[in-house]
């Protein structure tokens, strides 16, 4: 019997350029206008192929971006997996997301208080971190339940163009106006979503989601154009209260409807953690907040 032979082994590596496509057009495209010497040998003398990055590929809409947690989550997976913005929006297209037990308990214990529903996350429909069409969703469902829903807006300037936020409020105004609510606050991501623990901003919006302190502004729309005026673009709008803003106060109900986590853990962490160290919070008891997905392990 012939003596069996090892094959050694050899490292594979996995390297990932962000940043990086693949696009015939020359047209502000940096990768074909730059010297590449080394992709140029590559492309050459190894097999390849192209990978989707965006729509369908990825597990999202047809059309829509990819991102980096998209894009890691589907080589990590090494097959396509229905992504969360996709998830939600068949939800609410089969009506499912209208009986989520976690919603209605929230929603059971506003009627039991007597008090509104906070929904806070990103004006958007970039659909990287959250999308506007889940919280017209959440506005109905308050109507549904005869719950008073206030709207603590946080405005994107990032996967969206940088003074896009105006272009969001008349579909909310018209939720509001049709199925009742408010808008409380207004405040840019670089605040409320900061990830890298720089608690100072996160400490600012959170004072002006519980205590009302900021920025004031008559209406959301001269809220924004305020800041714009100021040099301001959307994701940097200074935490400001509106004048229907509602105090914040114990057993009240929070949805934070962002369904990436990475940033909206800090602000969450800091409305319903008992033992919250990062900044002070003085006499504030936590509240519950109902996450759109799963925000920790």
């Amino acid at each position: 019997m012939p003596e069996a032979r090892s094959v050694p082994r050899r490292p594979s590596v996995l390297i990932i350029l962000d940043g990086f496509g693949l696009n015939p057009s020359k047209v502000n495209n940096a990768v074909i206008e730059a010297k590449t010497p080394n992709f140029d040998r590559y492309f050459s003398s190894y097999s390849h192929i192209a990978l989707e990055a965006s729509g369908a590929g990825v597990g999202l809409p047809v059309g829509q971006m990819g991102n980096s947690e998209v894009g890691h989550m589907t080589i990590g997976c090494g097959s396509v997996v229905k992504q969360d913005l996709v998830r939600i929006d068949e939800a609410i297209e089969n009506k499912s997301f209208f009986k989520n037990p976690a919603f209605l308990g929230a929603l059971e214990r506003c009627k039991v208080t007597d008090r509104p529903m906070n929904l806070i996350g990103l004006l958007s429909d970039g659909g990287v971190h959250s999308h506007i069409n889940h919280l017209l969703a959440l506005i109905k469902l308050c109507s549904k339940h005869h719950v008073t829903p206030q709207v603590h807006l946080i405005t994107d300037g990032r996967d969206a163009p940088p003074k896009s936020a105006m272009n969001y409020i008349p579909d909310i105004e018209l939720a509001l106006s049709e199925y009742g609510g408010v808008i409380g606050t207004v405040s840019g991501r670089y605040h409320t979503m900061d990830r890298d623990r720089r608690w100072a901003r996160t400490e600012l919006a959170w004072k002006m989601l519980v205590k009302g302190e900021g920025n004031q502004a008559k209406n959301v729309t001269l809220a924004i154009q305020d800041a714009y005026d100021s040099g301001e673009t959307d994701e940097f709008i200074k935490p400001t209260t509106l004048p229907e803003y509602i105090p914040v106060e114990e057993n009240d109900e929070f949805i934070f409807f962002n369904f990436r986590n990475d940033r909206s853990r800090q602000m969450t962490a800091a409305l319903c953690h008992s033992e919250f160290n990062s900044f002070e919070r003085g006499d504030f008891k936590p509240i519950t907040v109902t996450c759109m997905t799963q925000y920790d392990p």
